[in-house]
């Protein structure tokens, strides 16, 4: 149950840097008998702390994200569609979760710095779409371990990329001393999300760590999701432990089917 495999195609992006310094040109002022006029900036003044890009105060506060524009990205060259999808994955009682349009999501990547080619962003979003419905399945495997009913929502989540969850970590060292039997390489997105019971009240934060598995043989990316509840309760710790378990005892019983004449 931890670990799922799903196939997509994918597009790679990358940071694209800039450059700054004032905007006036000191060594170019005309000499003159009066004083010159000053530079606008004072550049004498204390610097400011580094801040955040982004503006948190208009997060929206059940996905931490900034509320994202429809209209076209400067030097934009092609149109991108404004239609967004509707998810499987129920928010509350009533909706829905809405996958943002091509658009929004082309907005998303330049307001991070990342520059990514106009006409594979439609198929970025299929796979974006593609991958949280799977996540999404995961999920419900795990509720319906510990809560029968059906109506399990997805109250709120939030990306958290340039953080590994500790079971990341654990993976990425194994990978460093077996790498014939381990991943090597570091998840590429993380997202934890917060699953809403509303029989019992009670909400269950989910970590999902999003990897990059070994191509096909014609090519083709294969991406990896590990999806389990996090390990701040008493029952999310119970749980896991539980189906580890299973799962040992599952990779035995085949082992035994395979080889009837083992003997331990």
């Amino acid at each position: 149950m931890g670990q799922t495999t799903s196939r997509a195609e994918s597009s790679p992006v990358r940071p694209v840097g800039a450059t700054g310094g004032c905007p006036v040109p000191h060594d170019t002022l005309p000499a003159t008998t009066t004083p010159p006029a000053s530079c606008p900036i004072t550049h004498d003044a204390p610097a400011k702390p580094a801040q955040c890009p982004i503006d948190h105060q208009g997060l929206n506060p059940l996905n931490q994200m900034p509320q994202l524009a429809q209209a076209p990205a400067p030097n934009q060259t092609i149109a991108l569609p404004l239609a967004r999808t509707e998810s499987s994955i129920p928010r509350d009682g009533n909706a829905k979760w809405e996958y943002p349009s091509p658009q929004q999501f082309y907005n998303a990547l330049v307001r991070k710095g990342w520059e990514t080619p106009e006409e594979h962003v439609e198929t970025m979003v299929d796979i974006h779409n593609f991958l949280n419905e799977q996540a999404w399945l995961e999920v419900l495997k795990w509720e319906k371990r510990e809560y029968s009913a059906d109506d399990v929502q997805l109250a709120r989540f939030k990306g958290r990329p340039g953080e590994m969850s500790p079971k990341a970590r654990f993976w990425l060292f194994a990978g460093w001393l077996l790498p014939s039997h381990f991943n090597t390489e570091p998840p590429f997105d993380r997202h934890d999300w917060i699953v809403r019971r509303p029989q019992t009240g009670e909400e269950v934060r989910y970590v999902i760590d999003y990897y990059s598995a070994p191509p096909e043989p014609d090519g083709s990316p294969v991406m990896s999701l590990d999806v389990r509840p996090a390990l701040d309760s008493f029952a999310s710790v119970k749980q896991r432990i539980a189906v580890a378990t299973e799962e040992v005892w599952a990779k035995y019983r085949e082992q035994k089917k395979v080889d009837p004449t083992r003997h331990d």
